[in-house]
């Protein structure tokens, strides 16, 4: 009996291997629909056209939502706490419905039409904001805020009508910007073929490429549309927010001839909600104690029903977690050869994929709070920038929307030094094809983010005791260091980030997966929002700060926010502890693939225990 046993079990491994082969192919097509030549498709040369909409989108939206609670504040005249509110809500939604295009991409779509069809709503969007802005009466009657306080009046807030036209064309960009976000990386890394080591390296360097044409989109937005936003107006700054979107879909029809186009795969979730059923309905059954009795290492059900997961299970390695979900391969021996629906039996691959997807989620939870610091820079730092000196000469006034271009004109330098110099040097001692491994990356990201808000904190009460207590204006470039600080974060956290997810064994979801890091930031903004609320009331009830809360006032001279930004200061170091136990726990024994994207840090002796070869065999 056990010499039967292990006969089938080396047939089984046999079978494996074989489909292992068959699932390293790398389906893409060209723009006609037939297979993919490598000599004429894919590179770097077609991945510079993504590249190219990827720093035209982010100019287009940057130049919008870095200088948005501006205009809802003098413009359409909503208070200090509701517009930075509307700015967060906004940001956030862009980032949440980067899950539809990542879906509506892998599913139905195709990367190239998701990013073609939303680009031109997003473009329809800065047209409507540039209308509205230009026209008067879509707009509430002009009012200057502190004079309007002074003699005890309030500006008519945007209402009806005039409100419905502002917040249909925000969320129409936001719609369109949103589905193309997670499309343009995904896309450009399409145009790479992992399971060459030379082209793997080049992946990496196109990560860092992406940070880098968005570091140059966010430059030039909040240099010069920022500037043209303050000094011609909004409605013409929305409408060079419009042009430079139609620029960047120019640039991404322009590389049609040259594009890698993954297929769609159908709807992605549907394999995932096959383990997770049959998991439920299997509940009381026993797992066998060798995994490769489990079914799907022999291979008995067809690819077909897991096209969407189209590695194999010999790829991967072997884990104890979520070890519940294991019950889903378990085929039933009732004497037949019936053959059970695949929402009762599913293969161990779809398994293992559907455990990495659960792995991964600690590591997304552990960069909102991140995200969360994101926000403040965009809103009450650009606030705290208008309370200061922003004279640069006797003509020239710094607009305080520009200061978030401080960390991006160092990382336009810092970005390929980094490729050039540290990631071939790391490279030597790591083995990593990104010099260092993305948790890493994410991890020394968030270790840098507690210092941006302790900056923030130190300077928002130098400034406010100067203005308090001395009637002195300091310079606005006294708040630079926490944006230099945070600049350097992100270029850790935000590439790392996309990289480990894109890099997950779950082929066929690249463009979602990506979506997911998106969704980050969309959590990141709706805390911020949920803190601002939750601060005012309880500060303003406790009587902290006079009875209106740390950020209870539309005057920052009155506000505390320097104890904001030390609150968050003492969330950022609580979640990079709390990410040091999620990122151990998942370099633990995640898959053999995941592995790689972690530089090779699951531990020895759990390969060892886990690996499928005749050793493990009874």
């Amino acid at each position: 009996m056990e010499m039967e046993q292990r006969r089938q079990l080396q047939n089984h491994k046999g079978e494996a291997m074989n489909t292992s082969e068959m699932g390293k192919e790398d389906v893409t097509l060209d723009w006609r629909g037939r297979p993919s030549n490598p000599t004429k498709h894919g590179g770097m040369r077609a991945a510079a056209f993504v590249l190219g909409l990827q720093s035209f989108e982010i100019m287009g939206i940057a130049a919008v939502g870095n200088n948005l609670i501006t205009y809802v504040i003098n413009e359409m005249h909503f208070s200090l706490s509701k517009s930075a509110n509307i700015v967060t809500n906004f940001i956030g939604t862009v980032f949440l419905l980067a899950l539809v295009g990542g879906y509506l991409s892998d599913s139905y779509l195709g990367s190239f039409w998701t990013m073609l069809i939303f680009g031109f709503v997003e473009l329809s969007g800065f047209i409507l904001l540039s209308v509205q802005a230009h026209l008067p009466q879509l707009k509430p009657p002009p009012c200057n805020n502190i004079s309007a306080a002074d003699n005890g009046e309030e500006c008519i807030e945007a209402k009806g009508f005039k409100s419905l036209i502002f917040f249909v064309a925000l969320y129409l960009v936001a719609l369109g910007s949103g589905c193309v976000k997670p499309n343009m990386i995904a896309h450009g890394a399409d145009q790479f073929n992992p399971e060459s080591p030379e082209q793997s390296k080049k992946l990496s360097t196109y990560f860092n490429a992406a940070y880098f044409a968005f570091s140059m989109g966010e430059l030039i937005a909040l240099t010069l549309l920022v500037w043209v936003q303050t000094h011609s107006g909004m409605d013409v700054g929305f409408g060079v927010s419009a042009a430079a979107m139609a620029m960047g879909l120019i640039s991404l029809v322009s590389g049609t001839l040259y594009y890698r186009n993954k297929p769609p795969q159908g709807s992605i979730f549907t394999p995932i909600a096959q383990v997770f059923v049959a998991a439920i309905l299997k509940r009381k059954h026993v797992c066998p104690s060798n995994p490769q009795l489990l079914h799907g290492s022999q291979n008995n059900v067809p690819n077909d029903t897991i096209t969407t997961f189209s590695s194999d299970a010999g790829s991967f390695l072997h884990t104890e977690k979520f070890r519940f979900l294991d019950k889903a391969c378990i085929k039933m021996q009732d004497g037949t050869n019936t053959k059970e629906s695949p929402w009762r039996l599913c293969t161990v691959t779809q398994v293992k994929q559907v455990k990495i997807l659960l792995s991964v989620i600690p590591i997304f939870a552990s960069t909102i709070v991140f995200n969360t610091i994101l926000a403040q820079l965009q809103t009450f730092s650009v606030q705290q920038g208008s309370m200061m000196d922003t004279k640069l000469t006797k003509s020239f006034h710094v607009p305080p929307a520009s200061l978030q271009s401080i960390p991006y004109i160092m990382l336009i330098v810092v970005v390929p030094l980094y490729d050039t110099f540290f990631v071939p040097f790391a490279r030597k001692f790591t083995g990593h094809d990104s010099g260092i491994s993305p948790l890493k990356r994410i991890g020394f990201g968030l270790f840098l983010a507690t210092f941006s808000m302790i900056a923030a904190a130190i300077m928002e009460q130098k400034r406010r005791d100067a203005a308090v207590n001395s009637n002195k204006i300091l310079s606005i470039f006294w708040i630079t260091p926490q944006f230099l600080i945070f600049g350097l974060s992100e270029m850790f956290t935000a590439v790392g980030l996309i990289e480990f997810f894109y890099k997950q064994s779950l082929k066929g979801m690249q463009a979602f997966l990506t979506a997911v890091t998106y969704c980050s930031y969309s959590f990141g903004f709706y805390l911020s929002s949920l803190l601002v609320s939750l601060v005012n009331n309880i500060t303003s009830s406790s009587g902290s700060s006079g009875g209106g809360g740390w950020l209870g006032d539309n005057n920052l001279n009155k506000d505390r926010l320097d104890l904001f930004y030390w609150l968050l200061a003492g969330l950022s170091f609580l979640n990079f502890l709390n990410y040091l136990f999620w990122s151990n726990w998942y370099s633990h024994n995640p898959s053999s693939s995941a592995s790689s994207a972690l530089g090779n840090e699951t531990p020895m002796e759990d390969y060892n225990h886990y690996r499928l070869d005749d050793n493990n065999i009874p």
